[in-house]
């Protein structure tokens, strides 16, 4: 237990601050990221000095850094850049955009496809920036419903369709490999906007997604 629970060692490297310094204990701020998780190896019973774990902390940090770095860009500025005039109100759906983020709750991955629509008022989005805006609210700390909600949002503010849908499919490692450990389980989750709480319009964009997935099986 004494190796377990033996104090932070000094700091060896240099390395930007955690985000967000918790108020709870101003005293971490004085560790560097790649010091905490040194010493999160050693509380685990492992030797943080050994070959394979030497750069294990640095690789952590920079790893964390690319999986969060959403929190550092601004979807409406994202938008903003690609909106165009265009006479064109049908239907424009967006399919099978790949997903990856991490869940709040225990910071493990849950990943999946997500399914975007909208019907434009006079203005629409280059495609591209769809799934860029994606991952935007991905590549932060997340839960499902919140990062559908969001993107949906994010559309109709920069937009203002006449309406908007968003699906998304996942499986949570938070549920596969570890509690329930439920190795078929998805989850699925939707944000409905304007025309698309009609049930004609939202079947209409339900359907086609449907459509897609039987196609990509």
């Amino acid at each position: 237990m004494g190796e377990r629970t033996r104090r932070m060692a000094q700091p060896i490297a240099v390395s930007k601050p955690v985000r967000g310094v918790l108020e709870i204990d101003e005293g971490l701020s004085r560790f560097s990221m790649q010091e905490m998780y040194r010493e999160i190896l050693s509380r685990l019973g492992e030797n943080p000095m050994r070959d394979g774990l030497l750069a294990t902390p640095a690789r952590v940090e920079k790893s964390l850094a690319f999986l969060t770095k959403g929190y550092d860009e601004d979807p409406t500025q994202l938008l903003r850049g690609a909106l165009f005039d265009v006479d064109y109100d049908e239907m424009v759906i967006v399919k099978d955009i790949e997903m990856f983020s991490l869940c709040e709750h225990h910071m493990l991955p849950f990943f999946g496809k997500v399914h975007v629509a909208y019907i434009p008022k006079g203005k629409v989005i280059g495609l591209s920036k769809i799934p860029r805006l994606v991952e935007v609210f991905a590549r932060r700390l997340q839960v499902q419903e919140r990062l559908t909600r969001q993107i949906a949002d994010a559309i109709e503010d920069a937009i203002h369709p006449q309406g908007v849908g968003v699906v998304i499919e996942a499986r949570h490692l938070c549920m596969m490999m570890r509690g329930i450990e439920k190795q078929n389980s998805s989850t699925v989750t939707s944000a409905m906007v304007g025309c698309f709480r009609q049930k004609e319009t939202r079947g209409e964009f339900l359907s086609l997604v449907r459509q897609a997935n039987h196609g990509s099986m």
